[in-house]
Parts: C-alpha cells; sequence; structure tokens
C-alpha cells in the first residue's frame, strides 16, 4: 500500500459536497466503485471552467487515468464497474442521465439545482431539434450523428486502455473527424482491427491526402488501392 505523505500546508485547492452527501447519500452507498464515481463526478464539475458543460460522458469517464486507476485498484474490472455505477447512481437519484445523440455515449448531470436546469434545458433543445439533423445543444456541445473517437474505438477495436485514449485524444487534435470515421471503416473492411493501423492510415492520409484528380478516394491498405466515394 502507497503511504498518503499527507496535505500540505498553505492554500490548497477544495472540491464543495453539499451536507446532504454525507447524512443521506454516503450511509446509503454501499459499493466502493459508486461511492468512488461519484466523488470523481462531483471533482470533476467542480473543477471545470465556467464555459465549460455542466456534465460528464461516458467517453470521457473511461478516458479518464485516473478514476481507472482507482476502480482497478479497488479489484473491479473498470469497464463493467462503471456501466453498473453508472446506472445505480441515476436509480438512487445522485445522477441524471440522457442519451447523448452520438450512440453509444451518454450525459451525467448531477441532481443539484445547477444540473437539473441543464438537464432540462437540453431536453428542451432536443425536442425542438430536427430528427437526424446535426444540432447544437444548448450546453455549447456540438451533438451530431457522427460517433465520436472514443465511440469508434470501443464499437469496433474494444475497451479503451488509458494509454490508448490519450492517442485518441491527441489524435482527435490532429486529425478531422471525417478522416478518423474513414480510417475506422477502412481498417474493419480490412479486418485490421487495432489502433495501429488506423493510426497508420491516418497518417499517410496527411502525408499522401486523401483522393486523386480523377475524385476518387485513398483506400488505405497496405497496396495504395482506391475506391470510388
Amino acid at each position: 500500500m502507497k503511504l498518503f505523505s499527507g496535505f500540505p500546508s498553505g492554500k490548497v485547492q477544495v472540491t464543495p459536497l453539499p451536507n446532504l452527501f454525507f447524512s443521506e447519500l454516503l450511509p446509503a452507498i454501499d459499493d466502493l466503485a459508486e461511492l468512488k464515481v461519484t466523488l470523481h463526478i462531483f471533482w470533476l464539475l467542480a473543477n471545470r471552467k465556467a464555459s465549460a458543460p455542466p456534465y460528464v460522458t461516458v467517453s470521457e469517464l473511461r478516458a479518464d487515468r485516473t478514476l481507472i486507476q482507482s476502480l482497478t485498484a479497488s479489484g473491479a474490472e473498470p469497464d463493467e464497474a462503471l456501466t453498473r455505477v453508472l446506472t445505480a447512481a441515476c436509480t438512487r437519484g445522485t445522477l441524471l442521465a440522457k442519451r447523448r445523440a452520438i450512440e453509444g455515449d451518454g450525459l451525467y448531470f448531477l441532481n443539484n439545482d445547477a444540473g437539473r436546469r441543464a438537464f432540462e434545458k437540453s431536453e428542451r433543445a432536443e425536442e425542438s431539434s430536427p430528427r437526424g439533423a446535426a444540432r447544437e445543444s444548448p450546453l455549447g456541445t456540438a451533438l451530431v450523428d457522427r460517433p465520436n473517437i472514443f465511440v469508434l474505438y470501443e464499437q469496433n477495436i474494444g475497451l479503451l486502455t488509458p494509454i490508448i485514449s490519450e492517442e485518441l485524444k491527441e489524435a482527435e487534435k490532429e486529425y478531422p473527424a471525417d478522416w478518423i470515421s474513414d480510417a475506422f471503416k477502412i481498417a474493419v473492411k480490412q479486418n485490421k482491427r487495432s489502433w495501429a493501423y488506423i493510426g497508420g492510415i491516418l497518417k499517410r492520409m496527411k502525408t499522401e491526402g486523401r483522393g486523386d484528380r480523377k475524385g476518387k478516394t485513398w483506400y488505405g491498405d497496405e497496396h495504395s488501392k482506391f475506391i470510388k466515394r
């Protein structure tokens, strides 16, 4: 067991918790993983910029190195534990959940005044948006029908690890979303379901381009084939 050296002297950052957390919620939670995830979400939301959306996503939690290490230390399988405890926290009333337009992801709001207002605002905006159209949520996050890079990875390759999550974040910054989507499609079609292969496709797209003068699109396999759009 790694010993904790204690809190440093001087000014330190703090994460506020309502008194009801200790008097009502804490005595009711009998799952260590649920407690860890609940506290982690309080911490994440309390330390965000004022302009950041007031919710967390499943993809964000799965990519959070600190949280995954915490769940692993508890002896739990992180992905299964996360799914279980998010459901439990919503059933308990700690969190409010809504499905996202991105398939396989979800938004989780704290069930406090700010969280409820943001949740209701998001619900109203979605009801007024055309079905199937790209739309902007009132929270400032674009909700589109194209999966993000984390969901693409989970759907086509497998469970995210902290190291892969960091690489995916960097790739999402470096490459356009349609490049990433195409690279995953190419890898699946070639039955080469690995991030190394997909990363190689993206690098070649960047250096060699995605199309030729005849309007064809680079296929991305090792033979540099082309296919029609």
